[in-house]
């Protein structure tokens, strides 16, 4: 019994220690840079000046209009709400990850004095002119990946269309044409 558990554990062990690696090279591949994704995300000098200004009573003071509560206040992530967008998403994680006095205050304040979604619905209001233009930059991409992606489907098929039509022609027989 002492064997099979040491075997099982070796083999558990192997395939954790190998899957990170192909997880690691996979993601690399598809990964930004720490400063293109911040460039992307709108993670500049001047959001993380006036994010690290925030204090518990900017938020505990922000008058939001009373909305009804739906749904859980865990997201996918299990970080952010899933009321965010994709773009949102990633920005709150960034921006969590990178100012760390935001962190702390967002753990002060959620779940005890505000829900989630309220914490994130204020700090986008109050980051809103800072952030706008990189979340629009982000909507217009993804419009025009959209828009790509379903030309290159409509051109796709219409080819396939031409080549099936091309492969059952069938050439009409000559009865005025004999073999000689």
């Amino acid at each position: 019994m002492d064997a099979y558990k040491w075997v099982r554990r070796s083999v558990s062990n192997l395939n954790k220690a190998s899957l990170p690696s192909v997880a690691a090279s996979k993601s690399s591949e598809n990964k930004l840079q720490p400063q293109e994704e911040d460039k992307i995300y709108g993670i500049t000098e001047k959001l993380i000046e006036l994010v690290k200004s925030f204090s518990i009573d900017t938020f505990r003071n922000f008058a939001l209009p009373d909305e009804e509560e739906s749904g859980s206040d865990v997201g996918k992530s299990g970080n952010v709400r899933m009321d965010l967008s994709d773009w949102q998403e990633t920005h709150a994680m960034l921006v969590l990850s990178r100012v760390k006095e935001l962190a702390q205050l967002r753990f002060q304040l959620c779940p005890r004095y505000l829900k989630e979604k309220q914490f994130w619905r204020i700090y986008f209001t109050l980051v809103r002119s800072l952030v706008v233009e990189y979340e629009l930059h982000a909507v217009r991409v993804a419009r025009l990946k959209q828009i790509r992606l379903e030309n290159d489907t409509v051109s796709n098929s219409s080819a396939c269309e031409v080549e099936m039509s091309d492969t059952k022609f069938v050439p009409p027989s000559d009865s005025t044409t004999s073999v000689e």
